[in-house]
């Protein structure tokens, strides 16, 4: 049963219970990171399901981390101003960065302003240019979400980005929002040492439990994002988990 391959799902009370344990674990790999390498590399998601983790973090998790080592990137971003209601970097800033003591060149924000193709192509050499690689790097911890067609980060189905094998960083257009966006690609989601999936809200019971248990993890770019030398930890709320018949706990 291809269910078997998911082998850390957490099933919350509700989306506060999940924020709080996407929380410690991102406390936890983080300590183990700088423990380790001296840094600890992230690179964090959009929308409104991780802005309570955000607030944790800059709250009561504000003086637990060692921030001065923290690196923090994104999955995607969308092609507007950093400025603007939109963009993730404004979402993350308002909630986290401007509430801890990091340092700027800690942030590595992708240049949403430029044209797609020219802020792809920043993005994959300031990945490059950090990373030190010529070839796939690999983040500590990577955060993602899940939408209701089965898109995560910005690779929706059907799209030329889902299938960038060569790129670290690739435009993708949402023909949901009618909008451009840049994109870490499927190769560098799988490189990562640890994926955290944090999803919430009965309207995505429906592709959790597809992607997790019905067999058809290939036809959607969540299912797609399986680390070949990592981990992959879903946390969901009950209503996320309400379509799944089985959870580990």
């Amino acid at each position: 049963m291809e269910a078997s391959l998911i082998r850390d799902v957490r099933a919350l009370p509700d989306a506060d219970g999940a924020a709080h344990a996407a929380t410690r674990i991102f406390a936890e790999a983080s300590a183990e990171a700088v423990s380790l390498r001296n840094r600890f590399s992230v690179a964090l998601s959009g929308g409104s399901t991780p802005h309570r983790l955000f607030h944790l973090l800059g709250s009561s998790h504000r003086g637990k981390l060692d921030w001065g080592h923290v690196q923090i990137f994104w999955a995607d971003e969308r092609c507007v101003p950093p400025d603007h209601e939109q963009s993730n970097f404004s979402v993350t800033h308002e909630a986290l960065i401007s509430r801890i003591d990091i340092p700027a060149e800690n942030i590595h924000r992708i240049r949403g302003e430029l044209r797609p193709e020219e802020a792809a192509a920043k993005y994959e050499r300031d990945l490059r240019a950090y990373f030190g690689v010529t070839g796939i790097p690999r983040f500590d911890l990577i955060l993602l979400g899940v939408g209701e067609d089965g898109h995560t980060a910005s690779l929706f189905p059907g799209e030329t980005a889902v299938s960038e094998m060569k790129r670290l960083a690739a435009q993708a257009f949402s023909s949901r929002e009618g909008n451009w966006r840049v994109t870490l690609t499927l190769p560098v989601l799988n490189n990562a040492a640890l994926v955290v999936f944090l999803v919430t809200g009965k309207e995505k019971a429906r592709i959790i439990k597809t992607v997790l248990t019905e067999g058809k993890r290939n036809l959607y770019p969540a299912g797609l994002v399986r680390p070949h030398h990592g981990r992959v930890i879903w946390i969901l709320d009950k209503d996320a988990a309400s379509g799944l018949k089985e959870t580990e706990q």
